[in-house]
């Protein structure tokens, strides 16, 4: 059977620096970080006490007040930036089959903020007062069905959970989905609200947030020598993959074409990763093989880049692995450095940017980059955007678990 052809038509995002796709687009071409002290719960006796939280969020644009009210903030921030994406796809007012349409928007935590609300109703008042809506509002697949209802959504439907590669997970799957003729559109990405006390203290714990307290805004300093952690993110990404013909038949605004995608499997530490990382390098070589891609047909990787001392040197070997001589020749930039660390909404996110890079031929810039650290010796856009053609993007994911995914995105030539 010949391999269907899957297009973008749509983006929706809910981020720390917008609230919405233009915004988030420009600020991360404006250098403009969302790290600041934490708002929503006291974290002065925390170790850390700063994140990326998403800034004026107003549910009501997107949802019903009683029907938020029953949802957990994850779920909410998903609806924003699905209907988000419908709208620019042009689908706000149908245009699709229901049957042929599908959902996959996965959740790296899920309702964690349910969760510690609902534990501390159990501990202070006893069983019986549970809310009755606490397992709906706190499964991680519910941002994937309420989704499908707004939109009538009758196609695939569910959630990947792969920590910090599930959005990455959700647009290859996607990819495949529309590739193998299940369904004609599909709605993917991923979402997260885990600015909270035990996510906080738990990252932090671990030593895997930076601890940069005096200075929240330059703290998240993917590639740089003096990075000492990931920032904590939130918000949403999703995007609308459309079958060529189907989006070509109502005249729609096409940003990209999905050509390839990879996931693999580390199969060796919990948080860690082998050295060079060799199952990110398979990653990448599956999409340049699912793309029918040469190393040198690609212009730019937004890069997993998370800012931690192990991850971001062994990503840049990974690259020059795969890549070889034209590893020096990429723009490779890490747009965490910005929104912080999304977990499930990163891949998304960082997908969304790879698509508007395309569109405006510019690379967004890794931020708060000052000293240059001799293990990642590649072109990391440091600082400020780069004007630059980009035929074919890249997107990297890793999460942990040992889960990797990259995925190929081309620019539409009609």
């Amino acid at each position: 059977m010949m391999r269907r052809r899957v297009v973008v038509t749509g983006l929706g995002a809910i981020t720390a620096v917008g609230n919405d796709v233009s915004t988030t687009w420009q600020s991360l071409l404006g250098g403009v970080s969302g790290g600041a002290l934490i708002t929503k719960f006291d974290a002065s006796d925390f170790k850390v006490k700063f994140a990326c939280e998403v800034k004026g969020f107003d549910v009501g644009l997107y949802m019903d007040r009683k029907e938020a009210k029953r949802a957990d903030l994850f779920t909410q921030y998903a609806m924003g930036a699905a209907v988000q994406a419908m709208h620019d796809a042009g689908f706000e007012n149908g245009g699709y089959v229901p049957e042929e349409t599908g959902v996959i928007i996965g959740s790296g935590i899920g309702g964690l903020a349910t969760m510690e609300d609902q534990h501390s109703t159990l501990i202070k008042s006893g069983n019986r007062r549970i809310s009755p809506f606490f397992i709906p509002m706190y499964i991680a697949d519910i941002a994937a069905g309420i989704v499908s209802m707004r939109f009538n959504a009758k196609g695939p439907n569910y959630a990947t959970m792969s920590a910090c590669a599930t959005s990455a997970h959700a647009i290859g799957e996607g990819f495949r989905t529309i590739s193998y003729g299940d369904a004609d559109v599909m709605l993917v990405g991923g979402t997260e609200a885990a600015v909270l006390p035990m996510a906080i203290g738990g990252f932090g714990n671990m030593t895997a947030l930076s601890e940069r307290n005096d200075s929240p805004a330059t703290a998240s300093r993917p590639f740089d020598a003096t990075r000492d952690g990931f920032v904590l993110g939130e918000g949403a990404g999703v995007v609308v993959l459309e079958e060529l013909e189907h989006a070509l038949r109502r005249g729609a605004r096409i940003y990209g074409e999905v050509i390839g995608y990879g996931a693999t499997g580390d199969a060796y530490h919990l948080t860690g990763q082998p050295d060079a990382h060799e199952g990110l390098q398979r990653a990448m070589r599956k999409a340049l093989a699912d793309g029918k891609l040469a190393p040198s047909d690609v212009d730019y990787i937004n890069a997993h880049g998370t800012s931690t001392p192990l991850n971001d040197p062994n990503e840049i070997k990974a690259i020059k692995a795969v890549f070889g001589e034209h590893a020096y020749q990429l723009s490779v930039s890490s747009t965490k450095s910005a929104t912080g660390h999304m977990l499930g909404a990163a891949g998304s996110v960082e997908f969304i940017a790879c698509a508007l890079a395309m569109r405006d031929s510019m690379i967004p810039p890794t931020i708060n980059y000052s000293t240059p650290d001799p293990e990642c010796d590649l072109d990391v856009t440091p600082n400020v955007p780069k004007a630059r053609q980009v035929n074919v993007a890249i997107s990297n994911s890793s999460g942990f678990g040992g889960h990797n995914v990259s995925i190929a995105l081309r620019r539409w030539h009609g």
